[in-house]
């Protein structure tokens, strides 16, 4: 059994698995997680949560989270975008949505080495990711979306962030069961570069803070780029004492872009601020070890009045991340995640139309 996440004079042990099981209480006997109880499931939180139940020790409840992903996957390897207690509302396909079952089944094999559920994961990791790369174009982005309109044309550096990370955890997973994909390590470079590069190639939402830390978090920008970028935005998102902003024009902070926020501080190495960050939030947590989802600081009011489960999975991984409590500690820190095959993406040579 792994150790139980903890971050000392902010965060028990104790604490976490009430935390995860609070998660565990909302999940459906489908095994879906959804937002909150009688709130919808997406893919992408849905995973998360698993992560997190994972990072906390019960295996029992983030296996059924993974086996409704397996089963309910569809044959093109996508997931809708939003159920609710089974019913599809919305049937789209979001790339981002889509690519987080390879992070998640990755960090639940970093933590167990279960070679059986890597194996049994891997054809829904592999058609996910096909899926995805369906959607890159040829200067390295990947589409958003994919409806029945055919392929959006816009690309979200969010979501693409997301989405490099997850190519390198699927990588990972290849490797961990030694089958190569060579096209998916030409895809993932391609992608990151794009990322570091050509911020024009993706639709413009500076407002929102995950677009400015997530390049961070996916592992795109490392070293003095990514301490620039953070340090450059720094006093636009964060609010002393209370966490980030999730938009720069609102007086309204968000535990689950805070617990991001550390994770992408923690991979760059800046612990005392991850640390500092980690410790603001904690005013959303409530007695049951829910946590709220944001705070409107300017009126003390919580915003909006729930209590979300990703928010909850947020708080989970950030503190494994400081705690190095488990073996998938690391992962947002990628260290041992292969990177694709990087190189000169921008000659003549290795451009094309789209």
């Amino acid at each position: 059994m792994p150790e139980i996440p903890e971050v000392p004079g902010v965060f028990s042990a104790a604490q976490c698995l009430q935390t995860a099981e609070s998660i565990a209480a909302t999940q459906e006997a489908s095994g879906a997680i959804p937002w909150s109880a009688d709130g919808h499931t997406d893919p992408w939180d849905h995973v998360e949560n698993a992560m997190a139940l994972t990072a906390a020790g019960l295996l029992g409840p983030a296996r059924a989270a993974f086996e409704w992903s397996r089963r309910t996957q569809r044959p093109d390897g996508t997931w809708p975008i939003q159920l609710r207690d089974g019913v599809i509302e919305d049937p789209n396909s979001d790339s981002n949505f889509c690519a987080y079952i390879a992070t998640g089944v990755w960090h639940h094999v970093l933590v167990t080495d279960d070679r059986r559920f890597a194996e049994a994961m891997w054809p829904v990791v592999a058609k996910a990711i096909d899926f995805v790369l369906e959607l890159q174009f040829s200067t390295g982005e990947i589409a958003w979306a994919r409806g029945p309109s055919g392929i959006a044309e816009e690309a979200l550096l969010t979501g693409c962030a997301s989405i490099h990370h997850s190519i390198r955890c699927a990588l990972a997973l290849a490797d961990y069961i030694d089958a190569p994909q060579p096209e998916w390590e030409v895809a993932a470079g391609r992608l990151g570069h794009a990322i570091a590069h050509h911020p024009e190639s993706f639709v413009a939402k500076d407002r929102w803070s995950m677009e400015w830390y997530y390049p961070v978090l996916g592992g795109a920008l490392r070293g003095p780029g990514a301490r620039a970028r953070i340090d450059e935005r720094w006093d636009d998102f964060v609010v002393p004492g209370l966490g980030i902003r999730c938009v720069d024009d609102r007086p309204w902070v968000t535990g689950a872009e805070t617990c991001e926020l550390v994770l992408a501080l923690e991979a760059m190495g800046d612990r005392a601020r991850a640390h500092e960050q980690f410790a603001a939030m904690h005013h959303l947590r409530e007695q049951d070890g829910s946590y709220w989802t944001g705070l409107v600081y300017s009126d003390g009011k919580r915003w909006p009045v729930e209590r979300t489960t990703w928010t909850g999975a947020a708080v989970i991984l950030a503190a494994d991340a400081l705690s190095s409590a488990t073996a998938g500690s690391g992962i947002f820190r990628g260290l041992d995640l292969p990177r694709g095959l990087e190189g000169e993406y921008d000659c003549e040579c290795a451009i094309s139309e789209r």
